[in-house]
Formats: structure tokens, C-alpha cells, sequence
């Protein structure tokens, strides 16, 4: 299945990743839904930025990327986040993303 990764945007220093996170869910999880956008859960609550790590390490973690690369740059109290990770094209990008849980 194709998608349309409608949440990469190009960045001079990387791409730009729009998320949705949810906080405070049963476990960790990534998944795409079915409008082609990116899902995060973590368990971490939404209380001084810990949510936000929790999102970040788990990124990183899944697209085989060190922590220091993704950075949050809108969305720090919104469900919807966006992230520059720094070093992918958004094909590259795109093709890291590809293997996640659809759902």
C-alpha cells in the first residue's frame, strides 16, 4: 500500500514529520491511519515536556535515528506535533516510515 505521507515536508536541514501523539495511552505505539498520517502513542503523561521526550524516543527509536535528530518545532501542548528530523530527505524519510503498523 502506497502512501501519501502527506506529513513530510522538505527542510533545509532535513524533513519535517507531522504527528499525531496521544499521551498517557496503555503502551508505546506507533501506527499509520488510515488517512495516510502518522499515530504516536506513549505512555508518558502530558506534564512538563515528558509526553513530548516519550514521542521523540520512540521515533527515534523506530526510524533507526538518535535522539538528537528529531527535534520538536510546533505543537508543544497540541495533540498535533510537527518535528524536523535532521539528516533524511523526505524520501528517506518516507521510506524509514513505510514499514510501520497501518491500520
Amino acid at each position: 500500500m502506497k502512501h501519501s505521507y502527506g506529513p513530510l515536508a522538505e527542510h533545509p536541514e532535513g524533513a519535517l514529520l507531522v504527528v499525531q501523539a496521544h499521551a498517557a495511552a496503555r503502551r508505546n505505539h506507533i501506527e499509520h491511519a488510515a488517512n495516510g498520517a502518522l499515530r504516536v502513542w506513549v505512555t508518558q503523561a502530558p506534564e512538563k515536556g515528558k509526553a513530548n521526550k516519550a514521542v521523540i524516543a520512540l521515533l527515534a527509536d523506530a526510524l533507526g535515528l538518535r535522539k538528537s535528530q528529531i527535534e520538536l518545532v510546533a505543537g508543544t501542548t497540541s495533540p498535533q506535533k510537527r518535528f524536523l528530523v535532521r539528516g533524511l530527505g523526505v524520501a528517506e524519510l518516507a521510506a524509514r516510515l513505510r514499514p510501520l503498523p497501518q491500520r
